[in-house]
């Protein structure tokens, strides 16, 4: 081991790598001998390709370049594509038209377009498969100066007939029909509520052409019950309807019970579930799925229970789990058909990849594949590993995971700690975990400690955790970020005076107003931050054009508790260095927000910088943004802390330094 100052250990992660790291998977499906999934690319620009292979097999593409599958419904779509037998339908980026693909048929597959040019939005797509059409959420941008309209439609499998299913409500998600083909259920929800405050699940009779004419509210609000956050509502094999709900506090699962003669209920799947634990997640995009039916009587299942992530079976008749051993620690999403499952998994030094199990007939022993080729190419002992930490008062603890400085060759002085980045989660209702992730590795192979919150207000600490943040965004989340950083101060990790605060879209909220309203940190990194909260209100999408009701206060009744906590209007206050880095193209978090913050920081001669990104929306997708980004920064760090970096790396512009 070489004794070499903190931030200049020369590294073997290099930025470059982070783009492989940044292939993303999602939406697992298995359709007859094959599992479809998702991967975005982004070597292709961030291009959305849909793949499929037998298990075992080698993987094919069935979206050929340059065509991506993306859903732009609710700006983050999701649910972008469904298979039937050889049939695959998916969104096109591009114009968001529905088209079809003929798997049967010789190579190229070409697509063929079966929705209308319009100004539509599609996502959600479900197959109908006794009535040979597709569901999805409709989104309606047609209608100039107002609101996009939600509604869930129709579509023949041709495109010859189309009509709306439901309609009414504020949004919509899940629709799904039951095997039988009699029974379709759904989720919706209301302004200002988020779906994972607040919504209802429906079910309702399907007549012959598929018309719903008779609906009932089954749980949520509509049906009279208190409020709750219901997520992925799916028909068992005997068309029974299964869901998760936080009724109870905790995402757990659940079966509607509903004879017709009494409203309906909700009965626990497991007559003991484990304690503290998350069977769902928020509902930011479609298609999400954390459980599964093995067959009629059997559930495989993901639950979070402190930061990480397990597997289970569930035996329905019996109330019973047992938990699967497997080498991950974070599944981010499960489907299940006759006997198998697919799911995504990984661990801290592993990887986040697609991997396949099936199992004996009574479920007692199962053989895990891994489909996908995402080894990250890195020693386990060159990573650093998370430990899980919590801090702060007891009626307001908060959680971490903690990351060391480590690169197995070079350890700092004896005499020097380590500068710290604190990272803050997106959101703010999601999640930080214990998955492979290279930007941390980076920072930590270079000998940077890093802590990545999960701080009040996050997702898998149960429904009261995630509302401690109601009220209070810009107080609790600050002061979660701060109290992490001088916990980890006062046991000597950490240099006070070299301590970065990073994060995007919420989490750069949270970096602007911990580096405006406290004086911990020393620099800050915002990645499509929010500067005001106002603006926020006022210019930005329907989905969440609500959501910060909940998290400040209704505008316009509580615009002086905007203003009092928008980083932008006390600027004054703000008096260490920061980079901003945008997408031109952002419609979540527009670029004027960074604009306006940059030039009030260079008014007043602070070292600021500013990195634009043309061609990006809310998040990098293309390879060499991904890697001037975080390039950009460590030069940046190494100007504002003073040490040396071993990387060849292109100056950032810093003004007024």
């Amino acid at each position: 081991m070489r004794s070499t100052p903190y931030g200049s250990w020369p590294s073997q992660i290099s930025a470059q790598q982070l783009v492989a790291q940044s292939l993303r998977l999602a939406e697992p499906r298995l359709a007859g001998d094959y599992l479809f999934w998702l991967e975005t690319r982004p070597e292709e620009k961030g291009r959305n390709c849909i793949v499929r292979c037998k298990p075992g097999g080698a993987p094919e593409d069935v979206l050929q370049a340059p065509l991506s599958a993306r859903s732009k419904v609710n700006e983050y779509g999701g649910g972008s594509f469904c298979v039937f037998q050889n049939t695959v339908f998916f969104v096109l980026a591009d114009d968001q038209r529905i088209y079809r693909l003929d798997l049967a048929a010789k190579k190229p597959w070409l697509p063929v377009v079966i929705t209308p040019e319009a100004d539509f939005r599609f996502g959600d797509l479900h197959y109908d498969s006794k009535r040979h059409r597709l569901l999805a959420v409709c989104e309606d941008h047609s209608l100039e100066g107002q609101e996009p309209k939600a509604r869930i439609v129709s579509i023949d499998s041709d495109g010859r007939d189309s009509f709306t299913l439901v309609e009414g409500s504020d949004f919509y998600s899940s629709p799904r029909v039951s095997p039988c083909g009699q029974f379709f259920s759904w989720l919706s929800w209301e302004h200002p509520a988020m779906p994972w405050a607040s919504n209802s699940c429906f079910a309702a009779n399907l007549n012959e052409q598929g018309v719903v004419c008779e609906r009932i509210a089954v749980a949520g609000a509509a049906a009279n019950q208190k409020a709750q956050a219901i997520f992925q509502p799916q028909w068992s094999a005997d068309s029974e309807l299964y869901l998760v709900s936080d009724a109870d506090d905790w995402w757990r699962l659940y079966k509607v019970n509903n004879d017709g003669d009494s409203p309906p209920e909700l009965q626990p799947v497991l007559s003991s579930p484990p304690p503290m634990a998350e069977f769902g997640m928020p509902h930011w995009v479609f298609g999400q799925q954390t459980w599964g039916f093995l067959d009629h009587d059997t559930i495989i299942a993901s639950f979070t229970r402190n930061g990480f992530g397990h597997l289970c079976i569930a035996n329905i008749s019996e109330g019973t789990w047992q938990e699967i051993n497997t080498p991950w620690t974070d599944f981010g999403a499960v489907c299940a058909a006759n006997g198998a499952a697919a799911v995504l998994a990984g661990s801290y030094c592993e990887p986040t990849q697609l991997a396949y199990w099936h199992t004996n007939k009574d479920h007692s022993h199962g053989e895990w594949c891994r489909v996908t080729d995402t080894e990250s190419g890195l020693d386990a002992c060159t990573l650093s590993e998370p430990e899980a930490i919590s801090f702060g008062p007891i009626l307001e603890l908060a959680h971490a995971f903690y990351y060391p400085p480590h690169n197995g060759t070079h350890c700092g002085p004896g005499d020097e700690r380590p500068p710290l980045i604190v990272l803050a989660h997106g959101g703010p209702t999601s999640q930080t975990t214990t998955a492979l992730n290279i930007k941390i590795q980076y920072w930590c192979s270079r000998g940077f400690a890093v802590v990545d919150v999960n701080y009040r207000g996050s997702t898998g600490y149960g429904r009261q955790y995630r509302q401690a943040l109601d009220t209070k965004w810009g107080v609790s989340d600050v002061e979660d970020v701060c109290r992490a950083a001088q916990y980890l101060v006062d046991r000597n990790l950490a240099d006070p005076q070299r301590l970065a605060i990073k994060g995007g879209s919420a989490g750069g909220y949270t970096v602007l107003a911990a580096l405006t309203f406290t004086d911990t940190f020393k620099a800050g990194a915002s990645l499509y931050g929010i500067g005001d909260l106002e603006t926020l209100v006022l210019d930005t999408h329907k989905f969440e054009s609500r959501y910060v009701d909940s998290l400040v206060g209704p505008y316009p009744e509580a615009k002086p508790l905007y203003r009092q906590r928008s980083p932008l209007y006390h600027v004054e206050q703000l008096n260490c260095p920061v980079i901003f880095f945008q997408g031109a193209e952002d419609k979540v978090v527009p670029p004027n927000q960074a604009q306006a913050m940059v030039a009030a920081l260079d008014q007043k001669a602070l070292p600021v910088a500013y990195v634009e990104f043309a061609g990006e929306g809310h998040g990098f997708r293309q390879a060499e943004n991904i890697v001037c980004a975080i390039e950009s920064e460590l030069y940046f760090y190494s100007q504002i802390f003073g040490f040396e970096i071993q990387d060849k790396i292109t100056p950032v512009n810093i003004k007024n330094f």
